[in-house]
């Protein structure tokens, strides 16, 4: 025990000279010291282990959703010091992993009631202000008594859910209420787009004449081209991809309330969203007013 020889004489002796005399390196002795402090083992040792404590209290916040490099960013804008190769090791090593993600399918109608109007967005998702696009879209979740529909608009500008609706019928009377949601809550001032898919609910005369007559400018997706509102199917993916391909809902009841719990507690207040900097719609809408309130006024 030439280490425990060499720690007991510290006081008596400096410790090159102690190690010179019993053939032993300092550096070997400073590392044996350290592995004491920690109850042996050594700091990396320690460090991965309350390193691990953080990725998986983010792992199950996120409902095992983020990957390795979604993980790190999170952790990083938390203060939490890691390298990205380091959390995916230790992500591998403990087989903690995304859920993967599954196909899926919109409820999409064609049945036009009017002619389809141009697509204004032409795929340009970044948008500077909020209530400036809307994005909307239909899908549907299983449940054991039957499917339950969703229609939801998002704001472009922070991925913010604004408005939804829940059925279990897929109708005119669907996607009105997420309209009127979205209107109730966001009280959009001139220059809102509406953009959808040519689903019948969207192309409808009562829908369009709602959105006319408050003056918002109808935009839709060509005929067959989901990328045209690639940023709402991709809420859908998350959707089910993090909830619902892994549930199996009694009936429609247990179904609407763990997508509410979705959508309002986790999706727009706690998922980080790597298009809005890693962190949440609800965080970025509120940095972004922030930025427009210390916004120096336009001398011109």
């Amino acid at each position: 025990m030439k280490y425990a020889f060499i720690e007991a004489e510290t006081g008596n002796h400096a410790v090159a000279r102690l190690c010179r005399v019993m053939a032993a390196s300092r550096s070997g002795y400073y590392g044996w010291r350290r592995q004491g402090q920690y109850g042996g083992e050594s700091r990396r040792a320690v460090d991965d282990r309350r390193l691990l404590g953080h990725i998986q209290e983010i792992h199950k916040k996120s409902r095992r959703a983020y990957g390795a490099l979604k993980t790190w960013r999170v952790l990083a804008l938390q203060g939490v010091a890691g390298g990205k190769h380091r959390i995916a090791r230790l992500r591998r090593a403990h087989g903690i992993e995304a859920q993967r993600k599954r196909r899926f399918r919109n409820a999409v109608t064609h049945q036009l009631n009017q002619p389809p109007a141009e697509n204004l967005l032409r795929r340009r998702f970044r948008v500077a202000l909020a209530n400036r696009v809307w994005a909307s879209d239909i899908t549907y979740v299983p449940t054991r008594a039957g499917w339950l529909y969703l229609a939801v608009l998002l704001d472009l500008h922070s991925r913010r859910v604004v408005g939804w609706a829940m059925a279990n019928r897929i109708t005119l009377e669907l996607t009105q209420a997420a309209l009127e949601m979205a209107l109730e809550q966001r009280r959009p001032g001139p220059g809102l787009m509406h953009h959808s898919d040519q689903g019948s609910q969207y192309t409808a005369k009562d829908y369009r004449d709602r959105l006319e007559k408050l003056g918002i400018t109808v935009s839709m997706s060509r005929k067959g081209n989901p990328y045209d509102n690639a940023v709402v199917e991709s809420f859908f993916s998350n959707l089910k991809n993090e909830l619902t391909h892994h549930r199996s809902f009694i009936d429609q009841s247990q179904a609407r309330s763990e997508i509410f719990n979705y959508i309002e507690i986790f999706y727009n207040r706690q998922r980080a969203h790597a298009a809005l900097q890693y962190i949440s719609p609800v965080a970025y809408e509120e940095r972004s007013n922030r930025a427009q309130l210390n916004c120096p006024p336009n001398p011109g």
